[in-house]
């Protein structure tokens, strides 16, 4: 975990900067605008990807936005640049979804996730433009998934982690049908303001919570947990320092413009005085490989790095986390040089502290 991989494991496309839905927690700048990636943005990335996948298993995220306000002309014509080998994945918001995605998934061996917050009650942050509850549309877009046989993950944010609630949302996911299920406790980034700040003992039971509702029926691959008790595995056998890898993964996200942003998805499309804005590059100009080599040198990004490094000296937990998440210090501390953020607490070092509640209670 000391520097940048020239090579990311995948990447992230925002074929639209538009969604259709307003939730409370986002934290795109642009939702309200329908700015499309032109296809040239594409194959230029494409360049780069191809020979990717072909020396190995590399995907490409499809996140906006909502990228099936795309449409699915256009976003065909965006996938259309890739090789067979490359992986699609969606994140969508689902409401979109009739019988022409779920052929449109099928035809392009789609991979897609679902944010969905659990039960109708916990959606309410969930809303249209005009403050409308989403939930029955985004429901109606799972039934077409699951009328169609197409498998599909989920993705749920939890605004306010407490007692009782995991069990809630572990039994939903099991009824809602799908086979992974990642867990988010809102973060303050973007333009999102709103606080994460919570009681520690309260999201430590709850990750425990979530642990034991887990292990009653271990169906659904449950994102968190599974890398927690990973971890825990390696720690006992003494192969904790091989879990993470011996880079950071670049993750690189393309704006709709060819722009390219690296580490956090979420500083895309913001800038800072000092900074300017948070690109290392663009596409359009720079070939992806050659913006990502030379990605280091961003002064920001060296900026992280350092940061990382003095969680390296200064965490317990650094082997777990590897060092958290750029826009999570700058959208918490102001800046990419700080250690321990309030995401850092709920859903790395609490998350952990939860599965060995768990442990020591049922041991």
């Amino acid at each position: 975990m000391r520097g940048l991989a020239a090579v990311p494991s995948y990447v992230v496309m925002q074929p639209t900067t538009l969604c259709n839905l307003d939730c409370a927690y986002c934290y795109l700048p642009f939702r309200a605008t329908d700015q499309r990636m032109p296809v040239a943005v594409a194959e230029a990335v494409a360049v780069a990807v191809n020979p990717w996948a072909v020396a190995g298993r590399f995907s490409v995220v499809w996140h906006g936005g909502e990228p099936l306000a795309a449409g699915p002309e256009h976003l065909g014509d965006l996938i259309a640049p890739f090789g067979p080998e490359v992986e699609h994945h969606v994140q969508t918001n689902a409401t979109l979804i009739d019988d022409e995605w779920c052929d449109f998934f099928a035809r392009h061996e789609m991979r897609v996730s679902v944010s969905v917050d659990g039960p109708r009650a916990r959606n309410g942050d969930r809303v249209n433009r005009g403050g409308q509850p989403a939930y029955d549309r985004i429901v109606r877009g799972v039934a077409a998934l699951r009328r169609r046989g197409l498998p599909f993950s989920a993705l749920a944010v939890v605004s306010r982690p407490e007692r009782g609630l995991a069990t809630e949302l572990y039994d939903y996911f099991l009824d809602l049908g799908c086979d992974v299920l990642g867990i988010n406790i809102e973060e303050t980034e973007g333009v999102n303001t709103r606080g994460n700040r919570h009681d520690a003992s309260e999201v430590t039971a709850f990750w425990a919570e979530l642990v034991a509702a887990w292990r009653r029926a271990p169906r659904i691959h449950l994102r968190e947990v599974e890398w927690s008790l990973r971890y825990a595995a390696a720690v006992l056998d003494g192969s904790a320092d091989g879990v993470l890898p011996r880079h950071l993964d670049p993750i690189p996200t393309i704006g709709h413009d060819g722009s390219v942003t690296v580490l956090s998805p979420e500083l895309a499309g913001f800038t800072h005085p000092r900074y300017g804005d948070f690109s290392s590059g663009n596409v359009l100009r720079t070939p992806l490989a050659e913006i990502l080599g030379a990605a280091a040198a961003t002064p920001w990004v060296g900026e992280f790095l350092s940061g990382v490094e003095a969680c390296r000296v200064s965490c317990p937990y650094f082997g777990f986390c590897g060092g958290g998440h750029a826009a999570n210090r700058y959208f918490e501390l102001g800046r990419f040089d700080g250690t321990e953020t309030e995401h850092c607490r709920n859903s790395k070092i609490r998350l952990l502290e939860g599965v060995l509640e768990h442990a020591r209670e049922h041991q």
